[in-house]
């Protein structure tokens, strides 16, 4: 799934191409695994450490155990979306806090917000800290093509 380039003005140019790439490249793993609900890979994105925290519509998850057991429990339906105004912002080359908005075909008239923080280890990328959350759309933050 392509992600949506960054806004005019925003930080794409301050950073480090090869944080970029790789941090972008997680981010698009992560809506791949969504979007299929590969609880697998999704739990693997997230740092296996009880300070990984993930904080949710509907629950505050605390430690890589809580999240894991989160998403074994989750229904896998209705987690299709489309992301826009995704914003990836590098601090060095080890750390990106990736932001951005998403929108459910389930949900209209919302728009979902999601904000993941992530560190670059000797392993790989992984999810330090996430929060998802969903609030009435405005109807600026509709996606094109939409309606009403």
């Amino acid at each position: 799934m392509p992600l949506p380039p960054a806004p005019p003005g925003g930080s794409d140019g301050n950073r480090p191409p090869q944080c970029r790439r790789r941090s972008r490249g997680g981010v698009r793993s992560y809506e791949q695994a969504l979007g299929t609900n590969d609880v697998e890979t999704l739990n693997s994105l997230f740092r296996a450490d009880p300070r990984t925290i993930r904080y949710g519509g509907g629950e505050n998850l605390y430690g890589h155990h809580a999240i894991a057991r989160f998403r074994a429990a989750r229904s896998p339906l209705g987690l299709a979306r489309s992301l826009s105004r995704t914003v990836i912002t590098a601090y060095g080359r080890d750390a990106a806090v990736a932001s951005t908005l998403f929108h459910r075909a389930a949900s209209p008239g919302k728009v979902g917000r999601q904000m993941q923080t992530w560190i670059r280890f000797a392993d790989g990328w992984r999810i330090v800290a996430a929060h998802v959350s969903m609030i009435d759309a405005e109807p600026s933050a509709e996606p094109a093509g939409s309606s009403r």
